[in-house]
């Protein structure tokens, strides 16, 4: 099968500084991935790639077959991509309901001459996104929060909002940069719940993520950098027992003295 997103020997340097080296790894279409490495190691920069936020260096990145050379962020979120950022990112002024109804402006149908005159057509399709958005926030236990600003809640409820709103897209592939941080054990057992029934209706993931207890837990398959480039890929059991891995998280152990 085509795979949801390839990288092919992708490269980024910054001022001679590799960031990210001949990179090449492919996400099977329906799975839920990890990509994980000590700070530094190019998660982010990776993404930030994957989504033309800035170009590769050198190398390609294709999703479903399709390059996204030359193609700007939002070309790409309209094809089905898309992501979420390291840092919760939520519209100030805004409440929780409009931030995720926001994720819904790249399908709406009715036109601007709909919305203009408020046409049926025009609220019937804003019945149908506030239910939807209404949903997604019943499954994250944020209804109540539904009419508060979303930058007056704690930043674990700011991730999730980023991530209904991501939902709201309709997205074939999603893009969850660190989505555990700033959550509690609880959270991030319900976050946990909320990736496998992503990943079973339908959606493939590739998940940025420190927390070895949340990846393990529920990645298919894991791609594991150090210093920017790719040092393992497999599933958990066998990313636990990698000697690569296990160096690039703790260290080398120090030859025994003689």
């Amino acid at each position: 099968m085509t795979p949801a997103l390839e990288c092919r020997a992708v490269s980024r340097t910054f001022g001679g500084v590799h960031a990210v080296a001949e990179v090449s790894f492919a996400v099977p279409p329906g799975s839920l991935c990890a990509l994980i490495g000590p700070n530094g190691a190019g998660k982010t920069t990776l993404f930030n790639m994957a989504t033309n936020l800035f170009p590769p260096t050198s190398g390609q990145v294709l999703f479903f077959g399709r390059s996204a050379a030359g193609r700007a962020p939002h070309q790409i979120a309209a094809d089905g991509v898309i992501r979420t950022f390291q840092t919760a990112r939520v519209f100030p002024g805004m409440t929780t309901l409009e931030n995720v109804l926001a994720g819904a402006y790249l399908h709406g149908r009715a036109g601007a001459l709909a919305q203009m005159f408020w046409t049926r057509a025009a609220r019937a399709e804003e019945r149908r996104l506030i239910a939807k958005a209404d949903a997604l926030l019943d499954l994250v236990g944020l209804r109540d929060a539904r009419e508060r600003p979303t930058a007056d809640l704690a930043v674990g409820a700011q991730k999730l909002v980023e991530i209904m709103r991501a939902l709201m897209a309709g997205p074939k592939l999603l893009l969850l940069d660190e989505p555990a941080a700033g959550l509690n054990d609880r959270e991030t057992a319900d976050l946990a719940a909320l990736l496998r029934a992503i990943r079973d209706a339908g959606t493939t993931i590739l998940v940025v993520e420190h927390n070895m207890s949340l990846v393990m837990g529920v990645a298919d398959e894991i791609f594991v950098l150090d210093a920017g480039r790719l040092i393992a890929r497999g599933p958990p059991a066998a990313i636990r027992q990698d000697r690569a891995v296990i160096e690039a998280y703790l260290g080398r152990p120090e030859e025994a003295a003689p």
